[in-house]
């Protein structure tokens, strides 16, 4: 079936694009805020404020980039897609209920930052809602990456999600945070991108999963922004910033290598420079 005939898939919740897309307003909000309150090294620069630029996916949706480059945020990117179509013969195979019929929708958000002090954890973000012929579920998470880890920030972060996946019936904490752990590893390095968080996927869709996704959202707007706080105006010294650069070579190999959503990006047609958004903007290695 050419996905250009075939009839689009309805999603169980066809309201969720206009939700993270909310979402993505009021991060962008948070973190421009962050821009004007630095102090700190950087001061002396302009604040950042983000970009939007629109896509479209030829055989249907597409999507809003929205990145800044600031004085805080060396490079963020909160990302927003709905898109629709056919997965190829090759691909309909890796996703759940689309063996038979390879039609699929999908709308996400998905965020990323890279901080100008080492001393600032980057972190990740993502929620989706996917819907293919056979199944139709929520996924997502946030991890934590610091370049120098601050068991304050890993506890306090960790403290976070746990209480969010409490207050949700369909989700379990426990099972989560080890997904995370298990999905976030570098193999061929034999070690973890960052300090983990949660990971989900494939919770049916209903609105208990609907409701547990939003609250991801929720939760990270809440906690992520108090950690930037509490050290963006910190000084850091050359030392730090070659740790920094040494790390974000790992994130930029697990993302090229293992990261299914960059996977599903580009299989399904989705716009490079968005779907490589996650990609720091200055890595080294050794």
């Amino acid at each position: 079936m050419n996905e250009h005939d075939a009839a689009p898939l309805e999603p169980a919740f066809p309201d969720a694009p206009a939700w993270f897309a909310g979402l993505r307003d009021r991060i962008c909000t948070a973190f421009e805020k962050l821009e004007d309150a630095l102090s700190g090294t950087n001061a002396d620069q302009p604040a950042g404020r983000f970009t939007r630029k629109a896509w479209e996916r030829e055989g249907g949706g597409g999507g809003t980039m929205a990145v800044m480059k600031g004085r805080v945020f060396e490079k963020v990117g909160v990302n927003v897609s709905t898109v629709w179509g056919t997965f190829s013969e090759k691909f309909r195979a890796e996703i759940p209920g689309a063996a038979e019929d390879g039609r699929f929708w999908a709308a996400g958000i998905s965020l990323v930052a890279h901080m100008h002090s080492p001393l600032v954890p980057a972190v990740h973000m993502n929620t989706r809602h996917i819907a293919t012929p056979g199944r139709t579920w929520f996924g997502g998470g946030a991890d934590l990456n610091p370049p120098i880890p601050d068991q304050r920030d890993t506890d306090d972060f960790h403290a976070a999600l746990k209480a969010c996946c409490e207050r949700h019936a369909c989700a379990d904490h426990e099972k989560f945070r080890a997904w995370a752990d298990d999905y976030f590893y570098i193999k061929h390095r034999e070690r973890a991108r960052g300090v983990g968080g949660i990971f989900y996927d494939y919770i049916a869709a209903d609105e208990t999963s609907l409701a547990f996704t939003r609250d991801v959202g929720e939760t990270f707007l809440s906690v992520y922004p108090e950690l930037v706080a509490r050290h963006m105006d910190r000084p850091w010294d050359a030392e730090q910033r070659k740790a920094q650069l040494a790390y974000r070579g790992l994130y930029a190999e697990f993302n090229l290598v293992y990261d299914r959503g960059t996977r599903f990006g580009l299989m399904t047609g989705g716009n490079p420079e968005a779907v490589l958004m996650s990609l720091p903007p200055v890595a080294e290695w050794p």
